[in-house]
């Protein structure tokens, strides 16, 4: 009994022993919350030293709240985050520029363009709709094809899509229909869709979510979500509107000011390392390591012909002003946070 004691006591003391010797890293985040124990259970395996905390909200939360904190970060890293959200950081001073191990391994559009970059990207998510097979019947609803087809009176009601103000999937799709469009002529479409929206979301995913249910016969939405939905038997079809996608890098980077540095490079080295990328792969079909993705189910696959030229400075630059202007016509329909 004693020498059990023992063992039970020597085997508390190295557990707390390990507890004590981790970094803890508390990392903001956008990523699916379902992902989140993946992501770290597989860094882990690899970096036992180090603990992350994560703090997860949607994109618009997750910078506003990054932005509030300038003067007093709280955030060692950013693990997952839209790069129009990061260029807005780095303007703002509040990123440490680091060039990660592997960084020659990642294309051209998957990093800032600085010679030492202030972010890096993971994979890319790219705009989709879900439909809903069953309501779009019953509804007498066509399959839409392209974005225009949204605006079209017969989807009165049935279309519900994010808000870019806390959704970086909304904020993707309206920059990209701006870039597509020119801007007369996207807010001219966006008005148009008004007409059509039941209600905006304060999630990417949700819109989707509310299709596979049948809450809405359509959701603007992302294709991983779609795909993951579609994939559990959920009655959705998924569009990729004809006249292109927005898209947006999920990236990562190192908050300035942080006093666990060493630990933080660790992370994103990792990062964007390629056991990393072919875990980004299992949910999105493009990542930021040529040669690496695989076809993800559901998606089609040619998906990086189908994204836009996206012009990520200009939609961190412009960022605010869209933001106004957009809640300025339409945050009337905005869901109650």
């Amino acid at each position: 009994m004693k020498h059990l004691k023992k063992a039970f006591a020597l085997a508390a003391l190295t557990m707390a022993m390990n507890a004590s010797a981790q970094t803890e890293l508390t990392v903001y985040t956008a990523v699916e919350a379902e992902d989140l124990k993946t992501y770290a259970k597989r860094f882990n395996e690899e970096h036992p030293d180090i603990r992350i905390n994560w703090v997860r909200d949607s994109t618009g939360v997750i910078t506003a709240r990054l932005l509030a904190e300038k003067e007093n970060p709280q955030a060692d890293v950013v693990w997952g985050l839209a790069g129009t959200s990061l260029l807005l950081l780095k303007n703002e001073g509040m990123l440490q520029p680091y060039a990660p191990e592997g960084l020659d391994k990642l294309s051209p559009k998957f990093r800032d363009r600085d010679e030492t970059p202030s972010w890096v990207g993971m994979d890319a998510w790219m705009a989709a709709l879900c439909v809903n097979t069953i309501e779009a019947e019953k509804n007498n609803l066509p399959m839409p094809k392209s974005w225009q087809d949204l605006t079209k009176p017969v989807y009165q009601g049935h279309v519900v899509m994010p808000n870019p103000n806390s959704s970086g999937t909304g904020f993707l799709d309206v920059s990209a229909w701006l870039q597509l469009m020119g801007e007369d002529e996207g807010w001219t479409f966006m008005d148009g869709l008004h007409q059509n929206i039941s209600r905006y979301t304060h999630s990417g995913s949700k819109p989707c979510k509310m299709a596979a249910s049948g809450e809405a016969a359509i959701g603007v939405s992302f294709a991983f979500r779609g795909a993951r939905l579609k994939e559990k038997g959920a009655p959705l079809e998924l569009v990729f509107p004809e006249e292109g996608l927005g898209w947006e890098v999920e990236a990562t980077a190192i908050v300035n000011g942080t006093d666990k540095l060493a630990a933080a490079q660790t992370l994103v080295d990792w990062s964007i390392s390629r056991k990393a990328m072919e875990m980004y792969n299992e949910g999105y079909a493009i990542v930021g390591m040529p040669g690496v993705a695989q076809p993800v189910a559901h998606f089609p696959e040619n998906a990086e012909a189908l994204i836009i030229e996206n012009d990520f400075s200009w939609a961190a630059s412009n960022r605010e002003a869209i933001l106004t202007e957009w809640a300025s016509r339409y945050d009337g329909k905005s869901e109650a946070k």
